[in-house]
């Protein structure tokens, strides 16, 4: 589980110490620095909603979501965590997770990014596509045949595992830009 939380984390913490240097630098006030952190924090997180989704509408039923459906009932958070990152490898039919959604939320997030300057919103984009990525190059160094499953789940045609190095290279490349829009938004 630490370790879990340490990938997800970790590059959110470099992204808000690094933004936030640059920031003070450029003497951006200090409440802009908080809504930041807020939006990395909530965005890191946000994404795994998805699995919640999965055992209480999608698969209400099973003994895996009744057990889930207590967890939550008895507000143990900590249980909650355990359980989403236990059912990771098994959940491969999700919202969130999914090529759709990551074309979606990147195209909301050039809107967004070159319309806004609300540093809340533009740190939550930031950081739910930082954990989609993240999620994404972990699958597909460790199997790159589970990441095409769940990346591509419900499509009948799916991208041919040599092209996902590719479609990575793209949305690694589309979040430095992300980024770079983050900081200059306020300096």
């Amino acid at each position: 589980m630490k370790k879990d939380l340490l990938f997800h984390l970790l590059p959110s913490a470099i992204v808000f110490v690094t933004v936030s240097l640059i920031w003070v630098i450029f003497r951006v006030p200090n409440l802009e620095i908080i809504y930041l952190f807020t939006g990395l924090l909530l965005g890191t997180f946000f994404l795994d909603i998805d699995h919640i989704i999965y055992w209480f509408y999608r698969k209400p039923n099973t003994d895996e979501s009744r057990i889930v459906q207590a967890v939550v009932e008895k507000k143990d958070f900590k249980s909650l965590y355990r359980l989403i990152k236990a059912a990771r490898r098994s959940h491969d039919n999700l919202i969130f997770h999914h090529y759709f959604f990551q074309i979606g939320l990147t195209l909301i997030s050039f809107f967004i990014f070159s319309s806004s300057s609300n540093i809340l919103i533009l740190s939550f984009l930031l950081s739910m596509n930082l954990h989609l990525l993240i999620d994404e190059i972990k699958d597909y160094f460790n199997n790159p045949k589970f990441l095409q499953d769940w990346l591509f789940a419900r499509e009948e045609k799916q991208l041919p595992l040599r092209f996902l190095k590719n479609y990575l290279t793209v949305f690694i490349i589309l979040f430095f830009i992300f980024l770079f829009l983050l900081v200059k938004s306020k300096t």
